[in-house]
């Protein structure tokens, strides 16, 4: 099952995401989301958070068609995010696809990746995708859908990465360890297409930028 989470991060152009609209099997509204899940035409199956930055036409429109909700208090210690990963789990997800899960919030987005994190390791597939760059979080292979020239960076998340191997790029890497607290294979090049990345042990954050920020 393919569940799409939508939180209330950046966006940016709200014209690519029409095409993929069809490809989910359940739609999960993180709090704020749900307005972005209503201004992209987006039908919500869950609302799951403390309700702090829904605005109250989101809330009638995710009511109107049937949502589910799932209402926490504020004050807690997990992340709304996380709450909505935890119940996409228990949904059967076997592939998670993120909106919205990074922006201008540092923590947020820290939080986001190292927590989806935890979902790969139990056999999920991760993927946060917007118009400028897809990150993929990988514990065993993935051939990039890249164009040459476009960039990708590497970051494990967790103590290291091992056995990293990388063909079609332009710094190639081999059998290679990647140390969680002195990244060292960032912005490189794809070359070839169909550019791959393998990792033995742990969990990599493969992000490839089809455009780069100015």
């Amino acid at each position: 099952m393919r569940i799409l989470v939508m939180t209330n991060g950046e966006y940016g152009d709200p014209g690519w995401y029409g095409p993929q609209r069809e490809s989910f099997d359940r739609v999960i509204c993180v709090d704020g989301g749900t307005t972005w899940a209503m201004r992209l035409g987006m039908v919500p199956d869950r609302v799951v958070g403390d309700l702090d930055s829904i605005s109250p036409e989101a809330l009638d429109y995710a009511a109107g068609h049937g949502a589910e909700f799932t209402v926490v208090p504020r004050e807690k210690d997990n992340t709304d995010t996380q709450l909505a990963l935890e119940l996409a789990e228990r949904d059967g997800a076997t592939g998670v696809v993120i909106w919205g899960g990074t922006g201008s919030r540092l923590d947020h987005s820290l939080s986001n990746l190292f927590s989806a994190s935890s979902l790969v390791l139990k056999g999920i597939a991760v993927q946060f995708a917007s118009p400028r760059e897809d990150i993929y979080l990988i514990d065993r292979s993935l051939v990039l859908p890249a164009r040459v020239g476009e960039t990708v960076s590497l970051i494990a998340l967790g103590d290291e990465a091992l056995g990293v191997t990388l063909s079609g790029f332009k710094y190639p890497l081999f059998d290679a360890r990647i140390n969680g607290r002195w990244q060292h294979a960032v912005s490189n090049v794809v070359v070839a297409e169909n550019p791959a990345v393998r990792v033995a042990s742990g969990v990599l954050a493969v992000i490839h930028y089809r455009e780069l920020p100015e």
